[in-house]
This record gives C-alpha cells, structure tokens and sequence, in this order.
C-alpha cells in the first residue's frame, strides 16, 4: 500500500515563501516520477511541476519562475519551493505518484496566500 504523507503548508503573505514536503511510503521511490498538482475552491485539480525519476522537471506557466520542484532519493522525499507567493497560488496541494491517472495520492495540505 503506498502512502503519501505531505507538509508544509499554511498562511503566508503575499510576496512569501513555503516549501511543501512529500515523503511517499510502500514504494520504491527513485523509480517514480513525482508532481504536486493544486485545487482551488471551485476547480479542478490541476497540474504545479512534475519531476521524472531522472530528474526532469516540468512547470505549469503560472509558476514558472517562481515554484522548484526537487526531489532527494535518499530521503525519499519530493519537495516544491513556493517562492513570491500571490493570492492566486491559494488552494490545497496535492502530492502524485506515477501520474495523475493511475498514480496515488496524498491527502492535501492548505496553502493559502494572503494578507
């Protein structure tokens, strides 16, 4: 049974910083590729950054620039830098594994930017 377990989310202002952790369990992690995917209140779910096994990551263009996606094989943990946070970037964060159609899940962590 796979399980991921994310953290880090909160309240930050605007212009601000979070970094959200996932740490998958039940998998052989370096084999997978990786992405974190947000909901806000109202829509779908959609695709932050993805990262492959080897490392090759992928942004939506509304966080180009500002989100990083990284991932440590050691710790089996996938992490997603949020840097200059605006209002917008407000929804629950979803942590994948093996892609958004057959892949697992994590649970959603808040993230909410305002002032």
């Amino acid at each position: 049974q796979v399980q991921l377990v994310e953290s880090g989310g909160g309240l930050v202002q605007p212009g601000g910083s979070l970094r959200l952790s996932c740490a998958p369990s039940g998998s052989i992690f370096r084999m997978y590729a990786m992405g974190w995917y947000r909901q806000a209140p109202g829509n779908q779910r959609v695709l932050v950054a993805t990262i492959t096994s080897g490392g090759t990551t992928n942004y939506a263009d509304s966080v180009k620039g500002r989100f990083t996606i990284s991932r440590d094989n050691a710790k089996n943990t996938v992490y997603l830098q949020m840097n200059s946070l605006k209002p917008e970037d407000t929804a629950v964060y979803y942590c994948n594994q093996g892609g958004p159609t057959h892949g697992y899940w994590g649970q959603g962590t808040q993230v909410t930017v305002s002032s």
